[in-house]
């Protein structure tokens, strides 16, 4: 096959396929998004093929060279550091590029950090909706968190950890208190599931928390006003003059909502009454 997209162990060097090691062995080329993290996994198994880098940050400049290889007829296998490559690492374009050309292609079976975490979140593993990793810009992510709002779904992210913490509150602030996983580090030595919801995560992400990440949190649930009651209840506190920090504690202690996306929520409400003032509240300049 001369294209193969291979995955990789996302933490234990012997889940790798016996499959997966024998397309490595005979490729011609290793395309592979950290030469030093692949170099572990090849050094482990003896295999000696020749390395190229290609990452996210110079995939469009390195997609001549691969193509031309496949051209030629050589056989070229694709690696991302950990799971499988294309869907949030790279590999996609490659794989695209070889299609649109008629060249055959492949994608071998193997790890992947989603499947594991939507089994150990407990929550419905049918029908789930993956989005990959949050978008970076606030606003995008924003409007994405509300339009899943009513999705019914099991809803399932990749999670930085440094981001982790700002964006479930903003979860939070946009679905309510919903039962939730977080999933990290597996098949690592210190692999943990917890099990909490939105609010309860953002407690424990308060004492600190490394390493790779999936957040797994469960869809909208028909009929379920809570999130509707503690934002009529802002609301009202808000129109009263209470400040956000009395207002907070009032409604945290009557709903089960995070502490985080209450101050947002009531923060957004003065910002909005502050913006009306500017503007004279009737539209004029």
């Amino acid at each position: 096959m001369p294209l193969t997209l291979v995955p990789t162990p996302i933490g234990n060097l012997e889940d790798i396929t016996l499959r997966a090691l024998r397309v490595l062995r005979n490729a011609d080329l290793i395309a592979c998004e950290d030469t030093r993290t692949s170099s572990v996994l090849l050094r482990r198994y003896h295999i000696a093929a020749p390395l190229v880098p290609f990452h996210l940050h110079n995939e469009k400049e390195c997609l001549p060279r691969l193509m031309e290889a496949l051209r030629a007829g050589k056989s070229v296998a694709v690696v991302s550091d950990a799971g499988t490559p294309g869907v949030s690492d790279p590999g996609w374009i490659l794989l695209r590029s070889a299609l649109d050309e008629g060249i055959e292609a492949d994608v071998l079976p193997g790890p992947s950090a989603l499947l594991p975490a939507l089994l150990l979140s407990g929550l419905t593993p049918h029908p789930f909706l993956f989005l990959g990793f949050p978008p970076e810009k606030p606003g995008a992510r924003g409007e994405l968190f509300q339009s899943l709002r009513g999705v019914p779904w099991t809803l399932c992210f990749y999670i930085s950890p440094h981001k982790a913490e700002r964006q479930i509150a903003e979860m939070a602030e946009a679905w309510g208190d919903r039962r939730a996983a977080l999933v990290r580090e597996i098949s690592k030595v210190y692999q943990e599931s917890i099990r909490s919801p939105l609010s309860g995560l953002l407690s424990r992400l308060e004492q600190g928390l490394r390493g790779e990440m999936v957040l797994v949190v469960e869809g909208h649930v028909p009929g379920d006003e809570g999130e509707d009651a503690w934002k009529a209840e802002a609301d009202a506190l808000h129109a009263g003059g209470a400040t956000v920090r009395s207002a907070v504690e009032t409604i945290v202690a009557r709903h089960p909502v995070a502490k985080n996306a209450v101050k947002a929520y009531l923060l957004s409400l003065r910002s909005l009454n502050l913006k009306g003032l500017n503007g004279n509240g009737d539209g004029s300049a």
